[in-house]
This record gives structure tokens, sequence and C-alpha cells, in this order.
């Protein structure tokens, strides 16, 4: 067969050279030209290149929480907090939990192999699904197990954003914040006020200060973001680069170029003072990068689709009646 189709390729040259035929008159050469792209497979299906798997580095107050909630509240992407993820195995007391409750316990730290065992037990179960991850990594060894993680499980990632919000700013702001404990909606009475002052939108409930919401606590976090991140982001941006350096593959048939292009890990910055700014250039972001992502449906279309689809069915069931 290889054979084959290899003659059938020179014989698609060959008329191609002398004049005489074009690619487009021959049906003979047009099913080996389609024969050879689909006998060279990319190591990554299609469809998983399109899937949302992400990471969002910022400092302490840019307002991830924030672009996480309206990113899940308008497309089909679950957010993934490692903390709940750890609570849950420990509630559960599955043999990571009771590993972790133990260390815990102790007051040790979670060895990062720990840590990627808690988070990976849950992605591996999401290999098409959207998903946003919160928590992790916080330092280069994490990345980097997360990272060879993935990719082997053929689930790399597939964005990493930055936000680069001014420290005097996020200065500003943290004496303004307002947060939900128990669902950890961030409020900001300078620009995202809930609607009754104090109390939750949603629960009602009181919303409270965060004991670290203040200068001096703020200063150290956001020295450690300073040294934690920064090489981190190194990391994925040099990923990202070798992803595209790697293109194009040497052992895809020539006629392939043209055709395929992979589109790797993209690592972008986004820049702003408020979340409100930042929030169009994650949207654009987003559309640009997953183009096939549907929003979520609003809760009137959804209404109005089941009414729909049940007087659709009312009125069949009364034709065949």
């Amino acid at each position: 067969m290889y054979h084959s189709l290899r003659r059938s390729v020179a014989r698609t040259h060959s008329v191609c050279f002398d004049g005489r035929r074009t690619i487009a008159q021959s049906a003979s050469s047009r099913r080996a030209i389609a024969f050879a792209l689909n006998t060279y497979s990319s190591p990554q299906e299609d469809h998983d290149e399109r899937v949302v798997r992400m990471l969002m580095f910022g400092k302490p107050g840019a307002g991830k929480g924030t672009l996480t909630a309206r990113l899940t509240r308008k497309y089909p992407i679950l957010s993934l907090s490692t903390g709940d993820m750890l609570r849950q195995h420990i509630a559960e007391r599955t043999d990571i939990g009771l590993e972790a409750e133990e260390i815990v316990a102790r007051g040790g730290l979670l060895p990062d192999e720990t840590v990627l065992k808690v988070v990976t037990s849950k992605l591996d179960s999401l290999r098409h699904k959207h998903w946003i991850l919160d928590g992790l990594p916080r330092t280069l060894g994490q990345a980097e197990l997360l990272d060879v993680h993935l990719k082997k499980r053929n689930m790399p990632l597939t964005l990493a954003v930055n936000l680069d919000v001014p420290d005097d700013v996020i200065l500003s702001r943290i004496s303004d914040r307002w947060v939900h404990l128990p669902s950890g909606r961030v409020y900001n009475m300078s620009y995202n006020r809930p609607r009754v002052e104090g109390f939750d939108d949603q629960t009602g409930e009181p919303l409270t200060k965060r004991p670290d919401d203040n200068p001096e606590i703020f200063a150290r976090r956001l020295s450690a973001f300073y040294t934690q991140t920064s090489p981190l982001l190194s990391y994925f941006t040099n990923s990202a680069d070798l992803s595209a350096d790697a293109w194009p593959n040497v052992h895809q048939h020539p006629h392939q170029l043209s055709f395929y292009k992979p589109s790797g890990l993209k690592v972008k910055t986004l820049s702003g003072t408020t979340s409100d700014e930042i929030w169009p250039q994650l949207d654009r972001l987003i559309q640009n990068t997953f183009p096939g992502l549907r929003e979520r449906l609003e809760p009137k279309v959804v209404k109005t689709r089941q009414l729909v689809s049940s007087a659709i069915t009312a009125e069949l069931d009364v034709k065949s009646s």
C-alpha cells in the first residue's frame, strides 16, 4: 500500500509540473492526497487542542477570583480549587486524604508529589472538559510535575494568563475588599460593591474582611509572589516557545505543512487597573483561542427551549392518538 501511495502521489506531481492535468482534474490524485493527510496523525487530537486547560497568575488582589467567576458564569468552564480537592479527599478518607491529614496534623507542609496526587486524581477524569486550576502550581517544582503529568496523559495545558496590575493599585484596593468566606466571592467598595452593603448578593450572609488584607501582610505576600511566580511564568513561557519551535514536524508528509498547525500552549499577559478593564481582554482571548467554545445558555433561553420542546411533544402526541 505504501508503494502504491508513493506512485499515486508521484503521478500527481508529474501531471502538475508538465501542465497537462491539474490536481483538481484527477480523482485518484485527490484520493491519494486525502489518504496521505489522514495517514500522518497528530499526537494530539483536534478536539483536545480546543479544550480549555488554563492557569491564571496574578499578584494577591489582582482579581483572579473575580475574573474566574466571570469565566465560569459565561462559559462551561470548571473552576478547580486545590484546597477544595484536598479537603474532599480528607473528608472521604481516601489514601491521599489520610496521607495529607497526617502531614497537616504534624504541622508539616505537603510535598509537591502529594499535592499533585490530589489535583491529578481529579484532572485525569476531566479529559475533554474545560477547566481552570486555582491554587496550583505555587512552586517551580509543582509546575514541572503538573506539566509532565498532563503531557503524559496527552492533555497538556492550553492557556496561561498573567494578570498585570500595578502594585500601588492593588495596595489601595485591598482596604476596600470584603469577602463571602463560604463561597470565596469577593466584593470591593470602590468598583464591585454588593447590592446591599455588608451582605453577599446570592446568600444574603454577612461579608467579612480577610485577616491578611492589611499593608504589612500584603507587602510580604507581594514579595513572595515575585519570588515564587516569576520562575513559573518563565517556565511556561519557555514551554510555549518550545512548542512553537517544534513545528514543523519532520515526520509529517510535505502536503500537511499547509493544512495543519498545532495550537500548543499560549501564554498571555493582560494589563489593567480593575477587573472591569481586564475582563474584555480575557473574554476576547478565550474566544480567539477557543473558537468552538460555546457560551452557557441564559436561564430564559433554557426555559424558552423547554417550553417549545414540550409544545412540540404535546402536538406529536395529539397527532399520534
